[in-house]
């Protein structure tokens, strides 16, 4: 059966139908679906097989720990000779301390610098907006000798406020940008009510604009963790002494001249996950909407 379409001229030509067997638009073919599950699945195996093999590894006694034997002799030695031998515990606690306060003091002050930018109009606002993405353009190489030469002068050198303010100098340009396209997504209006009810600009800013940005402050909350818990280069260099280093200083404490200790240092690689992940997973439900919603503007 065919329909017909009225033509310019009056007549009706017949309408071209597709056959009853054309596959639909969009639709995949049982191949490319296999091709597509196949390549998933080796994509996942890549990605876990890294952490599954830390896993694993620190699970096996030292004469095993280079070998692909997982599971002839587990054991948990390399946990308690971690936790009992050496200063794990006090690295762990003073990573802790800096994540923390690099977390809180970054989130603060992301949130009111970017607040403030997508709000105000003050006297070198472009320019503190091209400052913050500036910084962000230099690699650690080239930082860390005169961020260590100001730590040095300030007596701020092997103390952990020496690193919260070199993790901030990381975390907060990227951040302050970041909140600050977030903020522009917020209505003006809710600003214009809190003024008519008597709020001042940080009553505001604190009552009004900072409940509806919890999306953006957990971004900025896991990316500020993040940065203090995984940097190496300026822990290893800033701190000195084993009551004073971070985890990434204290993990090089596992590594010599003369070969490695990977069952330890496996088993520090895992407790040392366990914070991220647990940030990670307070924070993921938020970290979707908050990272596209701050892209939207900039």
């Amino acid at each position: 059966m065919t329909t017909t379409t009225p033509t310019a001229r009056g007549t009706h030509r017949a309408a071209p139908q597709a056959p009853a067997n054309a596959p639909l638009r969009g639709r995949r073919s049982p191949l490319a679906s296999v091709a597509l599950h196949l390549t998933l699945i080796t994509a996942s195996v890549i990605a876990v097989f890294p952490v599954l093999w830390v896993l694993l590894t620190s699970l096996k006694p030292a004469e095993f720990a280079i070998t692909t034997d997982f599971f002839k002799e587990t054991t948990l030695e390399n946990y308690t000779n971690l936790l009992r031998d050496t200063p794990f515990l006090t690295w762990f606690g003073n990573s802790l301390l800096v994540a923390a306060l690099t977390t809180v003091v970054g989130v603060f002050i992301s949130a009111t610098t970017g607040y403030a930018v997508s709000r105000f109009r003050f006297p070198g606002k472009r320019g503190l907006m091209w400052t913050l993405l500036i910084t962000q353009m230099f690699p650690v190489a080239v930082l860390i000798v005169p961020i260590y030469n100001i730590m040095s002068s300030m007596g701020l050198l092997n103390q952990p406020v020496g690193l919260v303010i070199t993790y901030l100098t990381i975390a907060v340009p990227f951040c302050a940008w970041m909140m600050k396209g977030f903020f522009d997504t917020i209505p003006r209006e809710i600003d214009e009510s809190g003024y008519v009810d008597g709020l001042t600009p940080f009553g505001t800013f604190w009552r009004l604009i900072l409940p509806l940005a919890k999306p953006g402050i957990a971004v900025t909350a896991f990316y500020s963790f993040i940065t203090a818990w995984g940097e190496v280069a300026y822990a290893s260099a800033f701190m000195v002494g084993d009551e004073n280093l971070t985890l990434a200083g204290g993990l090089q404490k596992f590594v010599n001249q003369y070969g490695a200790q990977w069952g330890p240092m496996a088993a520090a690689s895992v407790l040392i996950a366990v914070p991220a992940a647990l940030v990670f997973l307070f924070a993921q439900r938020h970290l979707v909407t908050g990272m596209s919603a701050g892209a939207v503007k900039g």
